[in-house]
């Protein structure tokens, strides 16, 4: 009898400690991919490169470098591709129009 107990406890314990052994290896791997989520894109030369075909780049650039800066993405060529950057696509004027070029 007192043998089941001892080796009950050890199998609690035992499993215990590998529950605490596989909570911290998870947490070490979302701060490591927290990290890299947290890396801040060029805004400039994204837009630059965004807005590089526009008639008002000026206004565009301006635009582009609010919405960068909010989302940390620009969609990939001139125009179109906002499905690429949900966040980017997202964001519209008062007037309910897109607000990112």
């Amino acid at each position: 009898m007192a043998i089941s107990k001892a080796l009950t406890a050890s199998l609690l314990i035992s499993l215990l400690v590998l529950h605490l052994a596989e909570a911290d290896q998870t947490t070490s791997n979302e701060s490591a991919v927290a990290g890299n989520l947290a890396k801040k894109i060029d805004c400039g030369s994204a837009c630059d490169a965004r807005c590089r075909l526009a008639s008002r780049q000026k206004i565009c650039k301006r635009a582009c470098g609010t919405c960068c800066a909010r989302c940390n993405c620009v969609p990939p060529g001139t125009a179109g591709n906002q499905e690429v950057c949900p966040c980017y696509a997202s964001l519209t004027t008062h007037g309910g129009r897109r607000k990112c070029p």
